[in-house]
């Protein structure tokens, strides 16, 4: 590892013009409160070109191998030669810079030629200085760019050339007159591509001082072209060409046409229409522009961005005519997961909402766990607690969390809070206390806990619980002290002493007013304290996991439900009368006494159905709901809250046109009007979890699916579905064709069978075992009438 000043021949090097212009203040509680952002000065006058270094070298004899490790100070893009090095894009990952840099380390043997060569690199703002905070600041990690790198090459003779980031590369700019992460990029194709030319620029590169202990090797999947998406339709509007791709995507397009010489030509992104079928930008706020530019140079040229993505579905292209286009595609970008699982039914609709949990997912893990690809673009803690069972399934996401976990940890507060979302910019800290008065939320914070639990559950590995568990006692340990305050009696185990997120964005608070605050501090108390007592039981169980006595946890989460049944619980119900709040409640064991869980599930019931039987389920009690109806017996008001499509419900945004999960069931209203939401939110795509066990019947008993259950539990979902998912022990394949069951365990793993006629499936199977809790069965193919 290469995490020390003498490990490294290059030093740390920049320029005086890799410095980044600051955004004035803008606060969360600015934002919320009606405050108009400071007017700013044009982009173009704020924003400073990406820097690029240069090094001329020569390669004098026949080479062995040839390496390169690199990490800057913002993103970069490597050349040799004039030629891309290596396929990732937005590197370094997005991480807790200050603390935690990630290093690349290539291998350029082939790209090299005897005689002279050009290894060129340029450095954009990206997330470590860029726009990236909520409210539009820049700046916030850090406001100069920098660049470091050792070039080895080792020849044939056994002799080395070594090159490192010295005083003697260049620096100068190039095509690029500004690039953002955020805002966008521009381009001007009149100026003269430096990349692969032999000569230096005039200015000398300056060393700087800057830390080594921070970095690290990479860790995770790098970031990626996945997909190209072609045009489904263009037409124009007011001279202006909009140009739909047919599905929300995060990335960026490449447009291959004659660039009228001079002419600025603006490309703006959005993923929705108007109720008119007009572009419509669903996307606000300061320094959320989305907005690439091109200056022509008259001649055919192909335009892609290079340090930007956005999130979009339609773009709007001004200053080109439709004739002038060559190609035109839409570029998918996400971190490069093995792909684990594939998932198809017999119902169209369900299709199209399966699909649209897995393209959510590809936008939101860009380098980290996103809300959304467009507006925050944060790794929110809330999101991923709720989204981490689903989003092991279509791809192992394993190590893109860990990355982003040991973040979390790194942002850790001294007195263990878990912070909202990680990487924290600076700019978070102070804005998000005028805000909310804390740094953290139950539910949000209680992460730390319940998605390494997840991993582990779904992965086998039990790392992910030792690196994290230090993190874990101390989060639960703030919570225990955090409840307490200066309480006495069962009153020190209920959570009411700040404020928390709750049951975020009830549907019924966010439909025709939307007011996600009044859903806060309608839920937070009954909320906090059920994930209070449920991280404790978790926690138990981690503990008895990693060796370690896990009895207080147990003792302290009995204490928590007993304080719960006394204080929420009035004549057979809840002080907060919302479907979440009665979800968690069961979901979570909070109520140990048989009638009082009957009179709450009663409750939970009539509120659905008074609900015209759709849900009004907040963002952390949405993962429980299916799970709650169906194992309380419940089945048939599951099946038809999943299936419903009035609004809101999955399906109602598949009628109106989704292609990703939205952020607001109600993101395109009723009456047809779009919203400013983000139409590519995945965490109420936590639902395909639920899908996966209830219905396909596939579920891990033992880590990493080492052991399984089969017990699919609700009919009528759909006719027939094919599944295959790829464990970390083997393929498990199950389908439902014209009333046949038909699954398969592979090698090494076995599997525990629920089924209505357990005895002709062993009159069917003799190998196979009854046991109490089921029918063992050996690794194997197996089939029954459904």
């Amino acid at each position: 590892m290469k995490n020390s000043e003498d490990k490294w021949l290059g030093k740390w090097i920049s320029s005086d013009f890799a410095e980044v212009s600051k955004e004035p203040e803008f606060s969360l509680a600015d934002m919320f409160g009606g405050k108009k952002a400071p007017v700013p000065k044009p982009v173009a006058e704020r924003l400073h070109a990406p820097i690029v270094f240069k090094k001329i070298f020569n390669i004098a004899k026949t080479i062995n191998s040839a390496k390169l490790a690199i990490t800057a100070q913002g993103l970069y893009q490597a050349y040799l030669n004039g030629q891309k090095i290596g396929e990732a894009i937005f590197t370094p990952d997005y991480t807790q810079y200050q603390e935690y840099l990630l290093y690349q380390t290539y291998d350029i043997k082939d790209l090299l030629v005897s005689g002279q060569n050009v290894l060129t690199v340029v450095v954009a703002d990206g997330w470590y200085a860029g726009r990236i905070a909520v409210s539009g600041e820049s700046c916030q990690f850090g406001d100069r760019l920098a660049l470091l790198a050792d070039l080895t090459v080792e020849y044939e003779d056994h002799s080395f050339l070594k090159i490192g980031t010295d005083k003697s590369f260049t620096v100068g700019t190039g095509k690029w007159r500004y690039a953002d992460v955020v805002i966008g990029e521009k381009q001007d194709l009149r100026i003269k591509n430096e990349l692969a030319t032999n000569t230096p620029f005039a200015k000398r590169a300056e060393v700087i001082d800057a830390d080594y202990e921070r970095l690290a090797p990479q860790f995770g999947p790098l970031v990626k072209r996945m997909q190209t998406l072609t045009v489904k339709k263009i037409w124009q509007e007011e001279n202006k060409l909009v140009v739909d791709f047919g599905q929300v995507i995060t990335g960026r397009i490449r447009l291959t046409a004659t660039f009228k010489k001079d002419v600025d030509i603006k490309i703006e992104h959005t993923e929705a229409l108007d109720q008119n079928g007009h572009f419509f930008k669903n996307i606000i706020g300061r320094n959320k522009d989305q907005e690439d530019h091109v200056i022509g140079n008259g001649m055919l040229a192909t335009f892609e961005p290079d340090f930007t993505y956005h999130g979009f579905r339609y773009i709007r292209i001004t200053g080109l005519e439709q004739a002038d286009i060559q190609d035109l595609t839409a570029i998918v970008i996400f971190s490069d997961m093995k792909r684990t699982g594939e998932i198809s039914t017999s119902n169209r609709q369900i299709n199209r909402l399966l699909q649209n949990i897995k393209w959510s997912q590809q936008g939101n893990m860009l380098s980290i766990p996103t809300d959304c690809p467009q507006r925050e673009r944060a790794g929110w803690t809330g999101d991923m607690q709720v989204f981490a069972p689903a989003s092991t399934f279509y791809y192992n996401a394993e190590n893109l969390i860990r990355r982003w976990l040991k973040n979390v940890r790194i942002d850790q507060q001294k007195n263990g809070e878990i912070i909202d979302y990680s990487p924290a910019p600076a700019s978070f800290y102070q804005s998000t206390l005028d805000f909310k008065g804390s740094l953290s939320s139950a539910g949000w914070g209680d992460a730390i806990i319940m998605v390494p639990w997840t991993l582990y559950q779904r992965y086998g590995h039990k790392e992910v619980l030792t690196e994290n568990y230090a993190a874990m006692k101390k989060w639960h340990n703030y919570s225990v002290k955090s409840a307490a305050g200066h309480k006495s009696g069962i009153d020190c185990y209920i959570w009411d002493t700040t404020f928390h997120y709750g049951d975020w964005m009830l549907p019924s608070m966010m439909i025709g007013d939307p007011n996600p605050m009044k859903s806060a501090e309608a839920t937070k108390d009954v909320v906090a304290t059920a994930f209070l007592a449920h991280s404790s039981d978790l926690l138990a169980k981690i503990s008895n996991v990693l060796g370690e006595n896990g009895d207080q946890y147990t003792v302290y989460s009995n204490k928590v439900k007993q304080a719960f049944a006394e204080k929420f619980v009035k004549e057979g119900r809840l002080t907060s009368d919302y479907q979440g709040c009665y979800v968690l409640a069961l979901a979570f064991d909070m109520i140990s006494d048989t009638n009082t869980r009957k009179k709450l599930l009663s409750r939970l019931v009539a509120l659905i159905h008074n609900n015209h039987d759709c849900l009004d389920t907040g963002f952390l009690s949405v993962p429980y709901l299916l799970d709650v109806l169906v194992d309380n017996g419940e089945t048939d008001l599951a099946r038809k809250v999943f299936l419903q499509n009035k609004c809101p419900s999955w399906l109602y945004e598949v009628d109106h046109g989704a292609t990703t999960i939205w952020e607001s069931w109600a993101g395109i209203q009723p009456d047809g009007k779009t919203g400013t939401f983000s139409f590519n939110h995945y965490a109420m795509g936590c639902v395909l979890d639920w899908f996966i066990r209830k219905v396909v019947g596939l579920k891990e008993v033992k880590p990493g699916f080492k052991e399984v259950e089969i017990k699919p539990q609700i009919k009528g979902v759909v006719d027939d579905f094919q599944m295959k998912y790829l464990s970390e022990n083997g393929l498990f394949t199950i389908k439902l064709l014209n009333g046949k069951y038909e699954f398969t365990i592979p090698e090494g793993c076995k599997a525990i069978v629920y089924l209505p006629d357990a005895a002709g499936f062993l009159k069917k199977y003799p190998e196979a075992k009854n046991q109490n809790t089921g029918i063992s069965v050996k690794p194997g193919t197996y089939q029954w009438e459904y």
